[in-house]
């Protein structure tokens, strides 16, 4: 069985390893733990293991942020990143939640339209020839 809540310093190691699955590096170890401490990370785990993680923040114009979502490879296409996302909504304290991802990342732009979220604009030159989609869900 699937459960997502606030990860714990104990899932760090763990998470470092999904993320360096995806992006190829440890980059972000900072930044996890960081949320981490500060209750702004949030895990699915199937049992004991984790399958993939979301990163948020209430810092885009006082609007929770989806900064990140990594769903392990092994993970993908079994609905861990919609039930990140449906957790983070019921935990929000905002009535508005942004997240974006690239142009290019189809499968995501897929997972936020299945979850209700729609297009609020594009960023240009975050990488070259690969534009940032915003997406928009209000809460009911």
């Amino acid at each position: 069985m699937r459960n997502v809540g606030y990860a714990h310093i104990d899932d760090l190691a763990s998470l470092i390893q999904i993320d360096s699955q995806v992006i190829g590096n440890e980059s972000r170890h900072k930044q996890i733990q960081e949320a981490i401490l500060e209750k702004r990370c949030l895990v699915v785990k199937e049992g004991e293991a984790a399958a993939g993680f979301l990163l948020f923040n209430t810092h885009f114009f006082d609007n929770t942020f989806v900064s990140l979502i990594i769903v392990s490879p092994d993970e993908r296409r079994k609905g861990n990143a919609s039930l990140l996302l449906k957790h983070v909504e019921e935990i929000s304290n905002t009535n508005k939640i942004f997240s974006s991802t690239n142009r290019s990342n189809r499968q995501m732009q897929k997972t936020f339209q299945v979850n209700g979220y729609s297009q609020s604009g594009m960023i240009e030159n975050l990488d070259p020839g690969d534009p940032e989609i915003v997406y928009y869900k209000q809460k009911k």
